[in-house]
Parts: C-alpha cells; sequence; structure tokens
C-alpha cells in the first residue's frame, strides 16, 4: 500500500533529519521525504499534523509472557521490534524453538520479534546451545539473560567460539556470588529497611572479567541493563579502548533510585536493583552522551507475584508501552533533545543489533511510530495493554502519547482504533 504521511514533524536521529515535511511509504519501504516520488499514488493518507513523526522503537529487552499481549503493548507503544531475552519456559537452546517464536510474532502481525538465542543448554552455565542453527533461525545474539555462567572458564569458552563465528553475546554483567542474596542496592536504604545488599562491587566485578575476556578474544559483547556509576566509569574506559563493547540503561534507572522502594514497595524492585542518586545520575550522564542505548527492560508480572513482601516479590516492571514517554521525561529532566532522545530508542539499538532499522532514509523498512509529544495521559491498570500492570508509575501523569504505529509499510496500531 502506498502511504502519506503528512503535516509531521518528521524526526530521524540516525540521518539528522528534523523538519516538517511529508513521508511517503511504498509497500514495506520508505519511498522518500519532502516531495512526492515519481509517479506516487497514496491509497492513503496519515495526518500527523502536531505530531512526532520517527523511526518505530526499538527495544533491547522485553519479556513476552503473553505474545500476543505483549506484542499489541509494544505497538501501542510506538516499539517495532522487540528483542527477547532467552529466559522463556522452555530456554531458547534450540533452533526449533527459536523459529516458532519468530513465527508466531510474524503470524500474529504486530511488532517484529527479535530473539536472543540461549548461550548455553537450559541457559545451565555449562555445555554451548547450538549458536549456528539458532543464528540461522533467526537470533540475533547469544545470552544467558541474569544466569550465572558455571565459571570464567566456561565464559571464556564460549566468548571463544562465538568470536570465531563473529556472534556477539549479551551478558548482564552481575557477580552471582556477590548478589544471589540480595534484594536492594548496598547501602542506607537497605540498612535501614533491613533488606540484604547487593553491592556496586557484583556489577564491576563482572564487568572487569568481561572486559578482559573481551581483550584476550577480541569477541563482541553488549552488556545489558547497567545500574552503577563505577560500572559507567569502566565502560567509558573500555570505549575510550576501542574495544567491541556496547551496553544499554535500563528506563526506570534514568528516573528512580534506592529512595523510591519507599515502604517497600514491590513495584520497585528491580534486578539490577535502583542504586544511588550518584548512580543514577552517571547513567543519565552516559544516556545523554550517547554511550548507552536506553530499553524498557519490559517484565510483565502477574497481580499476585508482586502483592509479596519485597524480598519475595518478582523484579521487573511493565515498560513497552511507556518507554516513549519515561524517554521523553527523562530528556525533559537531564536537558536532553527531543531528537537525541529518540535516538536512544531508535538509532543506537539498531547500531547495537547490526541491523537495517531505526531510520526513515529512502529504502529502509517502513517502521514509523507517530506520536503527540504533548498529550498527557495517567498509567492506570486498564490503560495498559500488557497482561502486566506492574508498574512503579501507576496513579501518575505522563506526557506523550502514540497515535499510530506502522511496521512493515502496515498501520499496526491506531489511537482509538
Amino acid at each position: 500500500m502506498n502511504i502519506e504521511i503528512k503535516n509531521g514533524r518528521l524526526i530521524d536521529p540516525k540521518n539528522g533529519v528534523d523538519r516538517r515535511t511529508s513521508l511517503f511509504v511504498a509497500g514495506e519501504r520508505i519511498a522518500g521525504l519532502g516531495d512526492a516520488p515519481a509517479g506516487f499514488v497514496a491509497e492513503q493518507t496519515i495526518d500527523a499534523a502536531g505530531c512526532v513523526v520517527c523511526p518505530g522503537l526499538i527495544d533491547l529487552g522485553a519479556r513476552l509472557n503473553s505474545i500476543e499481549a505483549e506484542l499489541a503493548a509494544a505497538v501501542a507503544g510506538g516499539v517495532t521490534s522487540v528483542v527477547v531475552p532467552p529466559d522463556a519456559d522452555p530456554p531458547l537452546d534450540e533452533p526449533e524453538l527459536a523459529d516458532r517464536l519468530v513465527h508466531r510474532g510474524e503470524e500474529i502481525g504486530k511488532a517484529r520479534i527479535l530473539p536472543l538465542g540461549a548461550l548455553t543448554l537450559g541457559l545451565n552455565g555449562e555445555r554451548l546451545a547450538e549458536l549456528a542453527g539458532l543464528k540461522k533461525a533467526g537470533c540475533v545474539a547469544f545470552s544467558q539473560a541474569n544466569r550465572p555462567m558455571v565459571d570464567t572458564e566456561a565464559l571464556l569458552r564460549a566468548m571463544e567460539y562465538a568470536g570465531t563465528f563473529d556472534f556477539a553475546i549479551w551478558l548482564q554483567p552481575q557477580d552471582y556470588w556477590l548478589s544471589r542474596n540480595g534484594f536492594a542496592h548496598e547501602g542506607e536504604v537497605a540498612s535501614r529497611l533491613g533488606l540484604a545488599g547487593i553491592p556496586v562491587a557484583a556489577e564491576t566485578i563482572a564487568i572487569a572479567t568481561i572486559l578482559q575476556l573481551v581483550r584476550d578474544t577480541g569477541t563482541r559483547v553488549h552488556l545489558t541493563r547497567l545500574s552503577s556509576a563505577a560500572g559507567v566509569a569502566l565502560l567509558k574506559g573500555a570505549s575510550d579502548e576501542g574495544l567491541p563493547v556496547s551496553f544499554d540503561v535500563g528506563v526506570h534507572h534514568l528516573l528512580l533510585t534506592e529512595n523510591d522502594i519507599g515502604f517497600f514497595n514491590p513495584h520497585a524492585r528491580f534486578n539490577p536493583p535502583l542504586r544511588a542518586q550518584s548512580d543514577r545520575l552517571a547513567l543519565s550522564q552516559a544516556a545523554a552522551a550517547g554511550l548507552a542505548a536506553i530499553c524498557s527492560d519490559h517484565t510483565p508480572v502477574a497481580a499476585d507475584d508482586k502483592l509479596l513482601p519485597f524480598g519475595e516479590a518478582k523484579p521487573g516492571a511493565t515498560g513497552l508501552e511507556l518507554l516513549l514517554p519515561l524517554t521523553l521525561k527523562w530528556a525533559a529532566a537531564a536537558g536532553v533533545s527531543l531528537a537525541d532522545a529518540l535516538a536512544r530508542i531508535t538509532a543506537a539499538p539498531a547500531a547495537v543489533l547490526g541491523l537495517p532499522l531505526g531510520s526513515l532514509a529512502a529504502g529502509a523498512a517502513a517502521d514509523i511510530c507517530i506520536f503527540d509529544a504533548e498529550e498527557n495521559w495517567l498509567v492506570t491498570a486498564e490503560a495498559l495493554r500488557s497482561r502486566g500492570k506492574n508498574s512503579p508509575w501507576l496513579g501518575y501523569a505522563m506526557s506523550g502519547r502514540v497515535k499510530t504505529t506502522l511496521v512493515a509499510g502496515r498501520p499496526v496500531f491506531a489511537a482509538g482504533g
């Protein structure tokens, strides 16, 4: 279908475009912007007056406990591609499982599913999974999610193998032994509340180990959900050194700190934990400087699993529908321009993945988000399409409402539709 999107403020961070103009879609691709391509006849026109038109958001971390509901939540939030960690049930450690997940996503016809294959069988941290087969089945990289490797030698061998085939490995940097019994950031708040703490050293020790193995193997590694200022400093050093390492931060960690635990609020329990104000500031500065991509770390949790004491409640929050408004909220507080903020959830994740996404250039995939940056809405359980209603932002007003989402040139969401 040929579609013209007119009267919108078109922001394409990857290509430095920020102007009010028309965008033309032909089939699954962007046909051009500005003036209509020769012979182009629009079959549908979308009036984006008062709205921003940008590449579809790419979420580097979203669990899909209910695939259909979560993909509907994704496109309602302007997210057109979701990276799914391998800690599903069963884990994504066989090509058939990954292939089935990708095809199920295609059948549903909402956001694209980009699975992470399990690095080891059963995510048990010992024997490597069938990485080549998983890659052919559509896995974009390989991960342990938040499961530990059995030891450092096993991680080294995995990285050596992955590096041989130029496979990327995604790791959550958290030392298992220092974090296994903790629930919150090790600091004054955890001490006052009597909660077992997770020290920053759990992150930095893991990062230091991973970076040394990257030096030894040359393997591409992406570190997920960084949480500390000390971790940021190590990654800045790695970037200066030219190591093939990237990292992301969960959007909640850009806005919340350990103080938001309040009186044992289970919606503020995350993995890794919310840390000190100084850590939040360092993460914010890293994202503002373009060192980090931003993700939702979407983790839908059943209501019963949050109605428990803090230490027993499952960690995580719903995020797919909040990634855009929370990123806008962070940008406003941090003094980051709209174009730079959108880059962190479009072009930056595409660069991490090494995929030709996150762009509105002619010939690019027509994954498009149209949103009103000024429209306010109230975060309520009823307003969220995700099966997970777990969020520390319930009852808060947000700015930024998605109006229309297109995936491969197909309108897959329209507000009020």
